[in-house]
């Protein structure tokens, strides 16, 4: 059995544009299937196992999403970050839901302590963990995980006390994602990105 939500991936056909970015660059959902296994690729060689943390405090990007998706094809839990925060709110971050890797964007590998720190750049190049895809296979074998699965942990806001980290599922996100894509009445022509 394949991830559950990466099953919502398998009706797009592989040459249909996913995202098409400002900078000009365009991503198919093959191109993401190939990327998101490189780096799924990179994470494993990294030492990242199943129901590891990957948290991420990375600017919003194709690279940003196709090492989401990696995280999940690897059978780890997502941990997203806001770019905003600080030091002081990393470590209690990183001390609450110890994360395997901390992938940062280069030049901030000294945020956090106590984690293995990999980087991430957004224009398609440039970061470690990137270079470390580029020398991984076009494809991987994902690791098997069910609706009931934990796919990722997103941080309260904190306005009462610390943030809290809510558990969701694959079938939490792959039906958040179904329900979105109705209501926004998303079509095959909905790719152009507001990243930026």
């Amino acid at each position: 059995m394949v991830s559950h939500l990466l099953g919502e991936f398998a009706a797009a056909p592989a040459d249909r544009i996913f995202i098409a970015n400002g900078d000009g660059r365009v991503l198919t959902y093959d191109g993401l299937q190939a990327l998101s296994a490189r780096l799924a690729g990179a994470l494993k060689g990294l030492g990242v196992k199943p129901g590891d943390r990957v948290a991420a405090q990375v600017e919003k990007s194709p690279e940003a999403i196709a090492l989401y998706l990696a995280t999940v094809r690897a059978g780890g839990i997502w941990l997203p970050l806001n770019t905003a925060y600080t030091r002081a709110e990393l470590a209690y971050f990183v001390a609450d839901a110890e994360p395997a890797l901390f992938v940062t964007a280069p030049g901030r590998e000294d945020m956090v302590r106590g984690v293995k720190v990999a980087t991430l750049g957004t224009d398609g190049v440039n970061g470690g963990l990137l270079e470390l895809a580029a020398r991984q296979p076009d494809d991987f074998a994902d690791v098997a995980r069910g609706p009931d699965d934990l796919a990722s942990i997103l941080y309260t806001s904190g306005t009462t006390g610390h943030s809290k980290g809510a558990m969701l599922s694959h079938e939490n996100l792959a039906s958040n994602a179904r329900t979105l894509a109705k209501l926004w009445r998303f079509s095959e022509r909905d790719h152009e990105s507001r990243l930026y």
